[in-house]
């Protein structure tokens, strides 16, 4: 039984679940826009949120917590490129919003094996 369960597996061991939310986070960061399945949309969804929460909040604080706040997003993405613009140039536009980061819009099932489909994507504001 799966009581207190949480997070989604995906159907992957630990290593390819890491490594398949590392990347997916780093493509909509880059992107600002990415085509995947609901479950995997629904898997990342939260830890981009709070990454994007994260930068924003470091922004208010002192240089130590700059520098942690880096280095806390950095142990979850691992790349140092994706980190600068998430830092620079994604959450300071949302520095007025209080969460809901991102949208999901669905696009229908896929044609080779009926998985729902979704664009997750940064909203505009």
């Amino acid at each position: 039984m799966r009581h207190s369960v949480a997070g989604y597996r995906l159907g992957r061991t630990k290593g390819a679940r890491i490594a398949l939310r590392r990347n997916l986070i780093k493509q909509l960061f880059t992107h600002e826009r990415i085509q995947t399945t609901k479950a995997k949309a629904a898997a990342i969804r939260g830890e981009a949120e709070r990454l994007i929460t994260l930068a924003r909040n470091s922004a208010n604080g002192s240089d130590s917590d700059k520098v942690n706040a880096r280095r806390i997003a950095i142990s979850k993405l691992g790349d140092n490129q994706i980190i600068k613009r998430l830092f620079d140039e994604i959450a300071p536009r949302f520095a007025t919003r209080n969460g809901g980061y991102t949208r999901v819009m669905k696009l229908g099932p896929r044609l080779g094996d009926s998985a729902e489909m979704v664009v997750l994507e940064l909203v505009e504001e």
